[in-house]
């Protein structure tokens, strides 16, 4: 029997801005787009969320992906500064001629989630948030402590990155976002971040905001429901216009 091979769009773009490699997905519709900013988490890389890229693309949202540090084709080590690149890689996606920068937000899954809300909380080039099962503080840490974090950073890197961790608290950051939209996204099956930590990121979070909890599921079965992309997609655009709903 011939297998069929579906043949999926490039990248619109490729480069590198301040040492963060990207990839950016750009609608056909005229602009100006609004900007979507999208943080894979640890031992993942920018291509393997091509599918939300071109998503949001179809949906009329120029979409950029970046190497966080340590991964992928970035040359530098994971650090604290990995915060601090969200800001600036939200500023240069939305001063793109052809992207409203009142509009730019980012998603972030797991270790990205946790960047893209603290993120978000201290910038205010983001305007709303899409979090994928986000990790907490204490989840990263065991995860620096078991060696389960994957991602290239040496023993010092890897003692601030701890210092750094314990200094912050995703609880709070989520109380920093004040009127951003936030749409939170777990599986209840999720092996390695309780979704009860999902629900309680919502009950600290002020309107606009949704939360989802899927049944079943694991760790990284909402990043690639092609379904839920469209959810959060329509949600978060909705709640950018009109955020009374």
């Amino acid at each position: 029997m011939a297998r069929l091979r579906r043949t999926l769009a490039p990248p619109s773009e490729t480069g590198e801005h301040e040492g963060r490699p990207y990839v950016a997905w750009l609608p056909s519709s005229p602009p100006p787009w609004p900007g979507m900013l999208i943080l894979h988490g640890a031992g993942s890389r920018k291509e393997n969320h091509g599918d939300f890229g071109r998503a949001c693309a179809a949906a009329g949202w120029a979409a950029l992906a970046y190497d966080q540090r340590g991964h992928g084709d970035a040359a530098d080590e994971m650090s604290p500064e990995a915060l601090s690149d969200v800001g600036r890689m939200a500023r240069f996606l939305g001063g793109r001629d052809d992207v409203d920068a009142g509009r730019v937000c980012v998603r972030g899954s797991s270790m990205g989630g946790f960047v893209a809300i603290h993120g978000a909380a201290t910038t205010a080039a983001i305007t709303g948030v899409i979090a994928i099962c986000p990790a907490g503080e204490e989840h990263l840490l065991r995860g620096l402590r078991d060696g389960s974090l994957e991602f290239r950073a040496s023993e010092r890197a890897r003692a601030d990155l701890a210092a750094w961790l314990g200094e912050h608290d995703l609880r709070e950051a989520v109380g920093l976002l004040g009127a951003k939209p936030l749409i939170l996204i777990h599986a209840e099956g999720d092996e390695r971040i309780p979704s009860e930590f999902s629900v309680e990121l919502y009950e600290r979070a002020a309107e606009p905001r949704k939360l989802i909890v899927l049944p079943g599921g694991h760790h990284r079965s909402a990043q690639h429901d092609a379904e839920l992309q469209g959810v959060a997609l329509r949600w978060i655009e909705r709640a950018l216009r009109d955020p009374a709903g």
